[in-house]
């Protein structure tokens, strides 16, 4: 049988995470950093384009890997309109709409560089999984209260599909047979209710829903923030960044770092031992609401993400939702080895490709 050799690029907000693989199996990852001098000459994240497709060229150069054994390209997923869990190919159609959208995120990236890099090698296959704009909600999930906003699905998907996935796997049954509550914990916390192989419901992770995290808002007084807005003294980036970036434990402590906090209340620390009992108890009133959303009727707890390590904050949540089903830890989140099985399912074992723009089922 042949070996396919894949790229997979994961770029984030100041490092471009590459992984190349034989199969399944890593050859090489490198986490390539991005200095803030660096990236200071471009206004836009998406002017990084040639930078960053640079970095990773020497990089692979640097590892001596042959671009030209590549059979094929996975691109994390940046932020596109909605459209269902699965595996796309990068085109055209998809680079113009990640260069249009509205949110300028680093993920945007990767789907832009696999396009030009597979131009470059003869047109070898590209794709993305699992994007963060996967919508798979139930209608009744999509009303927020008022006629002018819906709800929108946004939020961790690919490492929440591939973690549902493996559980399943573990167990012996199709995911598509199961109801889970998925957890992401990492700079942004998403809550997914898993039902029989869709994501029904999720809080939108982004900007502005479900719990604190080390640099999100969350849910926030929306009275208050209405007001801030127009008090003459807040920018709106000032606001944006307010959610987005400086939010969350950020916010009260002045550091994201979730193993600077737990070392804070070691050394006796009150303010961030009641931090961290806050962000606990907000993970775990979404996780009581994403048991409502399965009509209690939970057969797993599944939380992921880089936090899952933190044993301060686990063992404060785990304490406050293992009434409801067992919990297991899947501690980090192997987006690159998510990413090359993904792709291998297509170009190896036949599973098809949805057509991008997504053409409704």
């Amino acid at each position: 049988m042949k070996d396919y050799i894949s790229l997979i690029i994961n770029p984030g907000s100041t490092s471009t995470k590459i992984g190349v693989y034989k199969n399944l199996e890593q050859i090489t990852e490198k986490t390539i950093r991005h200095t803030a001098e660096e990236l200071a000459p471009y206004a836009d994240i998406l002017d990084q384009f040639e930078f960053r497709k640079s970095m990773i060229l020497s990089t692979l150069d640097e590892e001596n890997i042959d671009v030209k054994t590549l059979d094929f390209i996975m691109a994390r997923g940046g932020v596109l309109p909605p459209i269902p869990s699965g595996v796309y190919p990068v085109n055209d159609a998809m680079v113009h709409d990640l260069r249009i959208g509205a949110t300028r995120h680093a993920s945007n990236l990767a789907a832009i560089i696999a396009l030009s890099m597979s131009r470059e090698l003869g047109d070898i296959p590209a794709y993305i999984a699992d994007p963060v704009g996967v919508d798979e909600l139930q209608d009744v999930a999509r009303l927020s209260g008022n006629a002018a906003f819906e709800r929108k699905s946004c939020f961790h998907a690919l490492n929440q599909k591939a973690t549902a996935k493996k559980y399943a796997r573990e167990i012996g049954k199709p995911y598509d047979s199961l109801s889970l509550i998925v957890v992401h914990m990492g700079g942004g916390v998403s809550v997914g209710s898993h039902y029989m192989g869709r994501v029904i419901d999720v809080n939108q992770a982004i900007d502005g829903e479900g719990p604190f995290s080390p640099e999100r808002s969350g849910t926030l007084p929306m009275g208050d923030v209405i007001r801030m807005c127009y008090d003459g003294n807040h920018s709106r980036a000032e606001m944006l960044s307010m959610v987005n970036g400086r939010g969350g434990v950020s916010s009260y402590l002045g550091i994201s770092d979730m193993r600077e906090v737990a070392a804070m209340e070691e050394n006796g620390d009150a303010k961030a031992t009641l931090v961290l009992d806050a962000m606990a108890y907000q993970i775990a009133k979404e996780i009581g609401a994403a048991a409502t959303v399965l009509s209690g009727k939970v057969d797993a707890i599944l939380l992921t993400g880089g936090i899952a390590y933190n044993a301060a904050v686990m063992n404060r949540l785990i304490h406050r939702v293992e009434f409801i089903a067992p919990v297991k830890l899947y501690p980090g989140e192997d987006e690159l080895g998510a990413l090359a099985s993904a792709g291998l399912e297509v170009v190896r074992d036949g599973v098809a490709a949805r057509p991008y723009p997504y053409i409704k089922e």
